[in-house]
């Protein structure tokens, strides 16, 4: 019996953590989580929880209360420049700029 109550609450929390963590990510918008968790996760919180690692970078689910999050594709795609001196500039490609536009429409706080 004790075993039966053991997984049932491990089931549990398995499903509860998968309904905190928000919807599965689709083949693209996985892509764009893989590009931003690789390029930008050095300062910036890129998932659906977190502190940014850097004290002045913004969370990325936190943008749209900045940008319409559409607006950045154009900004993603001619290079990020940014007047910080701790940021890099980054040029995606039109394939990588689509898929990190749909990573952050899914992780937007309300």
């Amino acid at each position: 019996m004790r075993r039966r109550v053991g997984w049932a609450g491990c089931a549990i929390v398995l499903v509860a953590t998968a309904a905190f963590a928000g919807p599965a990510l689709t083949g693209r918008e996985k892509r764009g989580a893989a590009l931003l968790e690789r390029m930008c996760a050095t300062c910036h919180a890129v998932g659906r929880t977190g502190t940014s690692p850097h004290r002045q970078a913004p969370p990325f689910r936190t943008l749209s209360r900045r940008y319409p999050i559409e607006s950045l594709q154009e900004t993603l795609a001619e290079g990020i420049i940014s007047g910080h001196p701790d940021m890099p500039e980054f040029k995606f490609g039109a394939t990588d700029v689509g898929a990190v536009i749909a990573y952050l429409r899914v992780i937007q706080e309300p």
